[in-house]
């Protein structure tokens, strides 16, 4: 048997959720997590974070602050957690974890694995996106959020979704000086979306909340654009401004700091590796893994949980780790199917409204076209490798007929981030030049290790005597 009933790979609202429900009912659990704290990016640093006195003006929102309940839960518990851990693999047979924290490796076994991995921001390949003044829109809340650090200079935000949204909100509640607000959402999506407005007024708060931020951006007046196409960033050493197409006619506004974001996909890399039954949704265009009512993957002794599973939110996935938690216990005999069922009605109920407003969204904020497939051969794609859609083009028409065998005509993917970044932008590219679904494409076949590894880390691997 081995040493560990459960590991549960991230910490975040359902990781620590699920981790923490486990062990509640006696399980033995070892939790997981990359960062130095406990909360995923959501939560990122809060254990850290000094909270506002009352009146003090408060840049991070009442949802982060709220996540202390979540971080206090796992400091009252019997978790094993371990922070600063990084996955290196997953292995079937006997289940197992291999991580590092440090220079030293271990590889831990277990009855059963929640995956709680989260998400990471959508690629976005536009001109100029590699040059140094240019970053993600999440990349900029990771450093208010760790750091306390808010930009200088003058900043231009472009994309579309939710997270943009917040970003913006929080850098104008914070006084930064921001000069652009570019959507590319278009009038059309409204069309699209309309169907599911019904549904979403089932979650009031989650209307109201995306409303007082346009209302707070508008009253800011901050130069808003929407419907903008033809991205690209300006600059020759580092980002100078944004350029854009918008109502017919192109425009450049100047900027020391370009934030993109378009929206937010599934982190597939450890569920991709395992072998897991794989599902596209269209919508947003994104893999994901397929799961049960209870979390439960293709293969029943692994569960996948919160945004790694579909985009959903914290309290979604906060509940979505509770339920699959229970699940494992019930599998392990800890509480009867009964047990678990009553304890589970009222997280299957909350899950529910929390995701009420999800197909509003997802139809609201589709990802551009040329987001997803940059039609301009120079544009680098693999920023790893630097191969740029020229040279995907090129391979494909030589008979590169998906990302695996890229890779061989062009290392494509091969580098550090093993894929993450690149992923998905080329699938689409292939499956547009060869005018095929994407789902004929596939993706990436992902092999250990996932993250970056020095030879001294693995030859000091630690193995369970379970799997020794």
């Amino acid at each position: 048997m081995a040493a560990t009933d459960l590991i549960v790979i991230g910490a975040g609202p359902g990781g620590i959720r699920a981790a923490v429900e486990a062990a509640s009912h006696g399980l033995r659990v070892l939790l997981i997590d990359e960062q130095p704290t406990p909360g995923g990016q959501i939560y990122r640093a809060l254990g850290a974070n000094v909270e506002p006195a009352p009146g003090e003006r408060d840049i991070l929102g009442a949802d982060y602050w709220r996540g202390r309940d979540v971080i206090d839960a796992l400091r009252g518990s019997q978790v094993e957690y371990v922070p600063g851990a990084s996955v290196w693999t997953v292995e079937k047979e006997p289940l197992a974890v291999g991580y590092v924290v440090g220079e030293q490796s271990f590889l831990r076994t277990a009855q059963h694995v929640i995956i709680a991995a989260g998400a990471y921001e959508r690629p976005f390949p536009i001109p100029g996106w590699t040059l140094p003044g240019v970053m993600t829109a999440g990349s900029a809340q990771v450093l208010m959020k760790s750091a306390g650090v808010i930009p200088n200079g003058r900043i231009a935000l472009a994309g579309s979704g939710p997270l943009l949204m917040l970003v913006t909100s929080q850098l104008l509640s914070a006084g930064a000086n921001v000069v652009a607000y570019l959507d590319t959402a278009t009038a059309g999506s409204w069309r699209s979306a309309l169907p599911h407005l019904p549904r979403a007024l089932g979650a009031p708060g989650m209307l109201s909340k995306g409303l007082a931020m346009q209302l707070q951006i508008a009253r800011s007046r901050v130069p808003s654009y929407r419907g903008v196409a033809k991205l690209a960033c300006l600059g020759a050493e580092k980002a100078t401004g944004i350029r854009f197409d918008s109502a017919g006619s192109t425009r450049e506004i100047a900027a020391d700091l370009v934030l993109l974001h378009e929206g937010v996909v599934p982190h597939v890399q450890i569920t991709r590796m395992l072998g897991l039954e794989h599902q596209w949704y269209e919508p947003q265009r994104y893999w994901r893994p397929v799961v049960g009512k209870w979390g439960e993957s293709s293969d029943e002794r692994i569960h996948v949980v919160g945004d790694g599973a579909a985009i959903g939110g914290a309290t979604g996935a906060a509940a979505s780790g509770r339920i699959a938690a229970l699940d494992v216990a019930m599998k392990l005999k800890a509480i009867s199917s009964q047990d678990r069922d009553r304890a589970a009605a009222s997280l299957f109920s909350q899950r529910g409204k929390d995701l009420r407003i999800r197909p509003l969204l997802d139809h609201l904020y589709p990802p551009p076209p040329e987001i997803c497939a940059p039609s301009d051969p120079t544009v680098v794609v693999c920023r790893c490798e630097e191969i740029d859609v020229a040279e995907i083009a090129t391979c494909v028409g030589a008979g590169s007929n998906g990302p695996n065998q890229l890779k061989a005509f062009s290392r494509c993917g091969m580098g550090p981030c093993q894929g993450r970044m690149c992923g998905l932008t080329v699938s689409e590219i292939i499956a547009r030049e060869r005018d095929v679904p994407i789902e004929q494409v596939g993706y990436y076949r992902v092999r250990a290790p996932i993250k970056p590894m020095s030879l001294s880390a693995l030859a000091s691997l630690e193995i369970d005597e379970d799997n020794a």
